[in-house]
């Protein structure tokens, strides 16, 4: 079946955002310490012949991304993931919560599966969202760097190309536009351009960000090793009583329940988990470490 024109111009869109970031991401990973980009251009052996960027949550799904940052990955081996990026294209606004709730459910559950790692979780938005839409991402945790539809628009007419189509235009017209798009790859070089050099404040913004998040220093770890008997109640008033008359004197030869952890970062970021034995708790803190 052939590709709609308006999915085309989906794709070049999809493709400049990728483009667009692509520069910043690099440097950030190239001067860090340890840090590798992986992304969907790239040819990587460690992805065992898979072109694109997957990455498994622990529910045994796969999820493809455009970009990911590793701590410790090279071309030949998969380090840790410790951020995510998504870029997304959406021309009408019916379509743009669809689209949240998509990037939503690739990044969440990754986001889940490596809890230790804290990861970024980023979204690249192009075209027309609504802000209720962009707040849902921003509520769960997402940085958004948005890209309203009007400059995308004002871009490519900077090239001399009228890219304001809407459903009623023909499909004839909108092919005749994509095809010269196409053809001209200098016309993309200087919309990539004119797009990175109007949003740089926003990117700027967006990169901060994210080195803030991936740079966070460890300042303190607090380790709560966790004694008692497991005493469980079917409701609260019960859980209360036992409260009230709970006698917190130590007692010697209790059982050993587990470890409580709590990891405070200098930017103020904090982690906590609970460990039944040693080495998982071992494990948490390796997980932690990696990223300092």
């Amino acid at each position: 079946m052939a590709r709609s024109p308006s999915h085309k111009f989906g794709q070049i869109i999809g493709n400049l955002l990728e483009d667009i970031m692509f520069p910043f991401l690099d440097e950030f990973c190239r001067e860090a310490d340890d840090l590798y980009l992986d992304h969907k251009s790239k040819e990587r052996p460690a992805r065992h012949g898979r072109k694109k960027v997957s990455w498994q949550d622990k529910y045994k799904n796969v999820h493809d991304l455009d970009f990911v940052i590793e701590k410790g990955g090279t071309d030949y081996k998969l380090g840790y993931p410790i951020a995510f990026i998504e870029c997304a294209w959406r021309r009408y606004t019916k379509h743009s919560r669809n689209k949240v709730q998509e990037i939503q459910g690739a990044l969440l559950p990754l986001a889940e599966t490596y809890w230790e790692l804290g990861p970024f979780m980023g979204a690249i938005l192009a075209g027309v969202f609504t802000n209720g839409a962009i707040q849902q991402l921003k509520s769960q945790g997402f940085e958004v760097l948005y890209i309203p539809y009007q400059y995308i628009v004002e871009a490519f007419r900077e090239q001399g190309v009228n890219v304001k189509f809407d459903e009623s235009t023909p499909d004839e017209e909108f092919a005749h536009v994509i095809s010269h798009i196409e053809k001209n790859k200098k016309v993309l070089e200087q919309v990539k351009h004119y797009l990175t050099k109007k949003l740089s404040k926003e990117i700027d913004r967006f990169m901060r960000v994210l080195e803030n998040r991936i740079a966070r220093a460890v300042e303190k770890v607090i380790i709560v090793s966790l004694h008692g008997e497991t005493t469980i109640f079917n409701n609260i008033h019960d859980a209360l009583k036992f409260l009230d008359q709970h006698n917190q004197e130590p007692k010697s030869n209790l059982p050993f329940r587990g470890y409580h952890i709590i990891v405070r970062f200098a930017n103020g970021d904090r982690v906590e988990a609970d460990f039944e034995s040693k080495q998982r708790a071992k494990e948490f803190l390796a997980f932690v470490g990696s990223r300092g």
